[in-house]
């Protein structure tokens, strides 16, 4: 019988990638005819379990085997490791090693912090390995691919600020290939530039498609990926029927990588109800949605996917009525958020996208998805239960904007931020001036137009961000570039001086501040901020801002302007309506300042003469007025009551003469003129005056 080590030596010799079950019977064999222990059969034995993906098999090989096989085969446990999802274990095998310097464990040390999602880990790693290019043949090209993917998954998790301009724009190196095409893609998306990654994706597609090097299958299956990420983009840009189309096309079966089969169902669902609103039942979308692929291990969405995926679930279940169940799920969730104890991570922050979203979905599910005042009724009391609840405290405060009563909304928001300046927690100055409070306190103090707090909001939260460390500050340069632009606009010192080191922080934590790569926004920012104070502080970058020539290149000459006078309207007098903007205001202009000879105003108007109805001027057979034309109708002569007892009260009436008296012992009845009517008017003695006639003919009524 033969020696099963040489035998296992011999196999190992003529080797190729294709027969590792045959490497792995050798390896049992001699590992089994072997007295002692036989390391490299042991070893052999785990590295052809790796390549017929069976890692749980692998780490067990290496608990059997004991120290020696461990600490010799430390790279293959930090892979097995790290294929099974265990990426904290993963990290103390390869320190274990004691060979970190080693240029495959530097490899796996990146993608582990890749699937663990410390992004800015993994790409100082990647780019100390494109440095240092002294690997294998076809390696550039994949830490180019790996690159590339990092970089699109830091703008995803909102640490893009790290990365430089030109780190984020695609070269032309990018486009040769379609996986760094792709990649390049996945980097506009996540920057909001939809637009252009749909044109990297289509370029991509046909890269993978016109490629030489791959099979059938392997283009079909290349290309899923592709197709997903399009029909995705499309639907963002609002191109639903290419959209609906492009996810049609695509056969779930087919996919065979579990995460990009849970991200294809979650899309032809979504893309699905969004083509077909009329028809959406929430409930079979939801039956649809719970089909999807349950992810273990490795296969892990990132969290940005899955923060996704959850409020997909929230909202189907809110569509079916199903509020309790939401607002236990998501208050569990969001308490837990604001124990110290339990939120050590930042995807577990208060002031972070996921817990903010979840407040939202709580407080829609508490107020049964009502709107106006109806919703604020009902969730203003969960606001005293969970003071530092972000997302319900932005729901209430855009409630009360849409009901036009921005006041209470800026007092609740003023007493949040007051709640937080008090606070001595961890991580509470960061929540304190995050950048979307601090935008919406400025929003609110701009409708009530307190300029004076918007600076000095600005103003405590430029200086906090200018402290932080430039990886910190780099989530912030928007707000710091906003910030610096406002404060420059104040003519008290202490914000120009605030502005001046805004745009000083700015500029340093580019790269090359001095460069036309740089910011020019916050290059011209420090010079406007020194220029009058500190001279010498600016004076390099000056050459880097665009010349004042260039600038007024295009424009008029003003010269030319003023040596051809200024044009003028000639004035026309016309009885007729215009409907220029002068004519049309209905508030009188001022009054001529110049006059002509005559003295009268220039452009004073003559005011048209009213004639009396039937009169002519200039006519000789013009009647003559009537000279009654300012009577009372009724007081003229040619009044003419109507009815009997009108031409009786017309005859007995004279205009301008005598009135009748009806002359009677207790006084006179006085007719009015015209048939008015008539009054009765006592003499002086029924008056009751001085006189003793009084009393005659009455008989005094005594008490009773």
């Amino acid at each position: 019988m033969s020696d099963p080590t040489a035998t296992l030596a011999k196999l190992l010799g003529a080797s190729s990638i294709d027969d590792h079950e045959e490497v792995l019977k050798a390896a049992n064999a001699a590992i089994k005819a072997s007295k002692g222990s036989n390391t490299d059969a042991q070893h052999t034995r785990v590295v052809a379990l790796l390549k017929l993906d069976r890692f749980d098999d692998a780490l067990r090989a290496i608990a059997d085997a004991g120290s020696a096989l461990e600490s010799q085969a430390s790279l293959e446990k930090a892979y097995a490791l790290y294929k099974t999802g265990q990426h904290d274990e993963a990290d103390k095998a390869l320190r274990s090693g004691g060979s970190s310097s080693s240029r495959a464990l530097r490899h796996l040390s990146a993608q582990i912090a890749y699937r663990a999602e410390r992004f800015e880990a993994a790409a100082r790693l990647y780019a100390e390995l494109e440095k240092n290019n002294d690997g294998i043949e076809g390696e550039e090209n994949d830490i180019k691919i790996n690159r590339l993917a990092t970089h699109a998954q830091l703008e995803w998790s909102g640490a893009g600020g790290v990365l430089s301009e030109a780190q984020k724009q695609p070269s032309r190196e990018d486009l040769e290939a379609f996986e760094t095409a792709f990649n390049s893609a996945c980097g506009c998306i996540a920057r909001g530039d939809l637009s252009k990654a749909s044109v990297l994706l289509k370029r991509a597609r046909d890269l993978c498609e016109a490629s030489e090097d791959l099979t059938s299958d392997e283009k079909k299956a290349e290309l899923l990926p592709i197709i997903i990420q399009h029909a995705y983009v499309l639907a963002r840009l609002g191109k639903d029927g290419e959209a609906a189309a492009l996810q049609k096309s695509i056969e779930l079966p087919d996919i065979t990588e579990a995460p990009t089969k849970a991200v294809a169902s979650n899309n032809q669902v979504a893309i699905g109800d969004s083509s077909d609103a009329k028809n959406n039942n929430p409930y079979v979308t939801q039956r649809l949605a719970e089909s999807a692929t349950t992810l273990a291990g490795n296969d892990k969405l990132f969290e940005y996917q899955a923060a996704a995926l959850r409020r997909n679930k929230y909202a189907l279940d809110l569509q079916c009525q199903k509020f309790d169940g939401v607002q236990r799920a998501t208050t569990k969730t969001i308490l837990a958020s604001s124990d110290p104890e339990k939120s050590s991570t930042a995807a577990a922050s208060p002031a972070s996208a996921e817990i903010a979203s979840l407040g939202v979905i709580s407080a829609a599910a508490k107020a049964r998805l009502q709107t106006g005042k109806a919703a604020l009724h009902e969730i203003l009391p969960v606001l005293e239960k969970r003071p530092t609840d972000i997302g319900l405290l932005l729901t209430i405060i855009q409630l009360y904007v849409q009901t036009s009563n921005p006041g209470p909304a800026l007092d609740l928001l003023d007493a949040f931020l007051k709640r937080l300046d008090a606070s001595t927690a961890a991580g509470h100055e960061d929540v304190r001036f995050a950048p979307g409070l601090v935008a919406v306190a400025v929003a609110l103090y701009r409708l009530q137009g307190r300029q004076a707090a918007i600076r000095n909001e600005l103003a405590r939260a430029s200086t906090h961000w200018r402290s932080k460390t430039k990886e910190d500050a780099a989530t912030s340069s928007a707000l710091l570039r906003e910030a610096g632009v406002e404060l420059l606009k104040s003519s008290d010192p202490a914000h120009v001086a605030s502005a001046g080191a805004t745009f000083d922080s700015l500029v340093s934590s580019s790269s090359s501040p001095a460069s036309k790569d740089s910011n020019p926004l916050a290059v011209a920012g420090l010079v406007a901020s020194f220029a009058t104070t500190d001279y010498a502080k600016v004076e390099p970058y000056l050459a880097s801002l665009t010349p004042v020539e260039r600038l007024i290149s295009g424009a008029a000459d003003i010269e030319s302007l003023l040596s051809a006078g200024v044009a003028t309207v000639p004035t026309h007098h016309s009885t007729t309506t215009t409907t220029s903007s002068a004519s049309a205001s209905k508030k009188r202009g001022a009054a001529a300042a110049t006059t002509d000879d005559a003295g009268k105003a220039a452009g004073s108007k003559k005011r048209r003469i009213r004639y009396p109805k039937g009169f002519h001027p200039g006519d000789p057979g013009n009647a003559k007025p009537d000279p009654e034309r300012w009577l009372p109708l009724r007081d003229r002569s040619t009044y003419r009551p109507k009815g009997r007892k009108g031409k009786k009260r017309a005859q007995e009436s004279t205009q301008g003469g005598a009135v009748a008296r009806d002359s009677k012992e207790e006084g006179e009845t006085l007719e009015l003129a015209g048939g008015a009517g008539h009054v009765k008017v006592e003499t002086g003695a029924a008056a009751g005056g001085a006189g003793g006639g009084a009393g005659k003919g009455k008989k005094k009524k005594g008490k009773k």
